[in-house]
């Protein structure tokens, strides 16, 4: 097992060469179903309400969602958990190891490195909304 982040893009790397193989086995082996999909209608009565859940492996790792609706098909709650909010907690942590021993890096250096770990675990993040604002705060020794 491979604890270090910055070797994940090597982890990666064999995740995408083992996609390319499963994709070119489904190709070969599909088989068109009856249909494509079930239909499924709601009742039509407001007073009945329906939830379903579903998981499904994403390129960050896992993703949750459910859903309520109403008899008539309308959504009345909606819950997401992508692999981020999964992820915060271990960036977080690694971060707090991380940075440390990278204190006496200027801060433009630090704050990229910091960025590069995080997108150890999600590379969008941190360019999608730019949440990453180092405070620094040195005391002379």
């Amino acid at each position: 097992t491979e604890r270090n982040g910055f070797k994940s893009i090597i982890v990666r790397c064999v995740e995408v060469f083992y996609a390319c193989e499963e994709a070119l086995r489904l190709i070969h082996e599909y088989q068109r179903p009856d249909s494509p999909f079930v239909e499924a209608e709601p009742p039509g009565n407001d007073d009945v309400e329906s939830q379903g859940h579903g998981c499904t492996e994403a390129p960050r790792g896992l993703l949750y969602h459910r859903y309520r609706i109403d008899g008539n098909g309308s959504i009345l709650e909606a819950q997401i958990v992508p692999p981020t909010s999964q992820n915060q907690k271990a960036i977080e942590d690694d971060l707090w190891e991380f940075v440390p021993p990278r204190l006496d890096l200027p801060k433009d250096e630090l704050t990229h490195q910091c960025e590069q770990l995080i997108r150890n675990y999600d590379p969008c993040i941190s360019c999608a909304t730019h949440f990453l604002d180092l405070q620094l705060e040195r005391a002379d020794v």
